[in-house]
């Protein structure tokens, strides 16, 4: 299997190991970190063991090859298009830069903020401790965080570039794009390819990751899911 298929089955299996929780046909990420899980078989079987680890009642989200198809004891919550991209050109790196913005290290401190900014313009699935999976960079305007990228998935040669996000009244500016040049360059600079997962219909956001230097490699499905 290569790296990028089931890429969350991948992560929580081989370099975020100490994130997961479950067994058998089934993870998830720590509940604080994400609601992000998987199935290594898209059976009845998985399905169960899935149930097992988010309990009665509990809510989680999977990346799917199709759209997902009703089943007994599941409440579908909400879903999307998925796009998954990869880097493969550089040149979209080489742009100018804005010396005027100052970037800055988020943590635990900035948590509350980035749950603010990412509950605002819902770029996926973010907790309280979902800061913990890699690099997360922010933008302050007179104090506030405007926007934000980060790292989340992780699989042997590739990091996912993800939660970018930038505050309604501070669009147009090039956030995302230096937050991303930066994000990926630190990748890159680990010897590690950049990747991301995008809506399949936010085609603002998929012009410039191809800008940037991303292809298209699968188009996929995400849902999230509650157990009844």
């Amino acid at each position: 299997m290569h790296p990028l298929d089931n890429v969350i089955w991948q992560a929580l299996t081989t370099r975020q190991t100490q994130f997961a929780e479950g067994a058998n046909r089934a993870r998830r990420f720590v509940r604080e970190v994400t609601l992000l899980g998987a199935l290594s078989e898209n059976t009845p079987q998985g399905y169960a063991d899935f149930g097992d680890v988010i309990g009665p009642g509990g809510t989680g989200a999977l990346f799917l090859d199709s759209p997902y198809e009703p089943r007994e004891g599941w409440e579908f919550v909400a879903g999307a298009p998925l796009l998954q991209m990869v880097f493969e050109n550089g040149n979209g790196l080489s742009g100018p830069g804005n010396p005027a913005v100052e970037i800055a290290e988020l943590g635990l401190q900035d948590s509350p903020e980035m749950i603010e900014l990412t509950s605002l313009t819902k770029p996926g699935p973010f907790g309280p401790r979902t800061h913990e999976l890699g690099t997360y960079l922010g933008i302050r305007s007179e104090g506030k965080l405007v926007a934000m990228a980060g790292e989340r998935l992780k699989v042997p040669g590739y990091t996912e570039v993800s939660a970018v996000c930038t505050h309604p009244d501070q669009t147009g500016r090039g956030y995302a794009r230096i937050l991303m040049t930066e994000i990926m360059g630190r990748i890159l600079g680990r010897g590690e390819t950049p990747i991301l997962h995008s809506r399949g219909d936010n085609t603002r956001a998929i012009d410039l990751y191809k800008r940037l230097g991303f292809r298209e490699r699968k188009s996929g499905h995400f849902a999230v899911l509650r157990k009844a």
